[in-house]
């Protein structure tokens, strides 16, 4: 890492300062020189103007490795790829494991003992669920309504967002762009859900809720509309989906009512819009325990100015009210420079995540030429610096 092109949040301890080359991008002399990318590179593209790298989603497995994937997009692919990379170092270093035909937009997550991933088969294309047995090398493939083909009608459209176990249900959030002009207008929002303990292959065990299209009359914007929701159980232990929200103003998300079935979501105008830092890009939420609080990594566009140049640790008691705890990654060059589409998870004190990141001269700062790994050390110290931690949800010094 420099001091000299990016600021980070190791100037306050939180980012971990570990730089590897990956095995995936080469490692002889005739490669580029990636060790002034911040985090660990999992994977440069060789081909960064028209081979672009989206979707970065991780998951933790039983024995402890890391597998981490991404899509791919841009004018050199077909829009339908995934490559699948492990780390048995703690993120230290990556191999690559697999690139899946037919996996798009797509969630890595553990379950039961099997590794899943889910999305869609191609751009707008079918839902699709495969698993995994061996940590990531080989996958199941589906074929039809048993062997992971949840949805055959679309198009339709996700991003590595969270799936969530919930009263006795597995829990995840999807669009489909009905018709498919004028995104994201068109997005509607619905929920899939099964029995946690059912076959996740089988189509026939998932419910599906009604799809809810946004209004445009709800919100004075240039091109109104929501994507990418997060499924996320509220404080009164209801499930609610919050999405990126496309707003002018930037900063602000939706938050959409789950009925207890699955089958029925809602939307009120006049109190579920939300002010919440980074909205208007990709996010992903999750609970901590330990602090009783929602957190995420999130793309603050606004005080400063950014784009998806400045990547901000956000915290929630209720959802609601979002506080900045610190700034993790920032960086002058909003054209060209990008720490994007942060999907992470606890691990003990510490947040593990990956990032579409965007550096080195790409192609634009959507069309990201790096996956990157970023480990944020004793996440929680960011309330109690800012002295607004209890101490009962300080973590007791090493």
């Amino acid at each position: 890492m420099t001091g000299k092109t990016f600021w980070c949040g190791i100037a306050c301890g939180f980012l971990a300062a570990a730089t590897a080359f990956s095995p995936a991008t080469g490692g002889n002399a005739d490669e580029p020189d990636h060790s002034n990318v911040p985090g660990v590179v999992i994977d440069a593209s060789r081909d960064k103007q028209r081979v672009y790298f989206g979707c970065p989603s991780i998951a933790v497995l039983a024995n402890g490795d890391y597998v981490a994937s991404h899509s791919l997009f841009g004018p050199g692919t077909t829009y339908n790829r995934t490559r699948v990379f492990r780390s048995a170092d703690a993120g230290l270093t990556w191999e690559p494991l697999t690139e899946i035909d037919g996996q798009w937009w797509s969630t890595l997550f553990v379950h039961r003992g099997g590794l899943y991933i889910m999305g869609v088969s191609r751009r707008y294309g079918q839902v699709v669920i495969r698993r995994s047995d061996d940590g990531g090398k080989t996958w199941t493939a589906p074929q039809d309504g048993t062997t992971g083909l949840l949805c055959g009608e679309g198009p339709h459209h996700t991003a590595p967002v969270p799936v969530v176990v919930h009263a006795g249900r597995i829990w995840r959030a999807m669009e489909d762009m009905h018709p498919k002009i004028s995104w994201p207008g068109n997005f509607r929002a619905f929920v899939i859900s099964a029995p946690a303990d059912a076959d996740l292959l089988d189509a026939g065990n998932w419910t599906t809720s009604n799809r809810l299209r946004f209004q445009p009359e709800w919100l004075e914007a240039e091109r109104p509309g929501w994507l990418e929701g997060n499924i996320v159980v509220t404080p009164e232990d209801k499930l609610v989906n919050i999405l990126r929200l496309n707003d002018d103003r930037g900063d602000r998300a939706a938050i959409v009512r789950v009925s207890d079935d699955g089958r029925t979501i809602s939307f009120d105008p006049e109190h579920d819009f939300i002010d919440l830092p980074g909205g208007r890009t990709k996010f992903t939420i999750r609970f901590d325990e330990a602090t009783g609080r929602y957190w995420s990594l999130v793309n603050k566009q606004r005080n400063p100015e950014a784009t998806r140049n400045l990547l901000v640790l956000v915290s929630s008691a209720d959802l609601r009210d979002w506080e900045v705890e610190a700034t993790i990654l920032q960086h002058p060059d909003r054209k060209k420079v990008a720490f994007q589409y942060v999907d992470w998870l606890f691990e003990g004190r510490d947040i593990i995540a990956v990032s579409r990141t965007a550096f080195n001269d790409a192609h634009n700062f959507h069309d990201a030429n790096y996956l990157t790994f970023h480990r944020v050390r004793d996440f929680r110290r960011a309330r109690e610096r800012a002295g607004r931690a209890p101490a009962a949800d300080r973590p007791a010094e090493q």
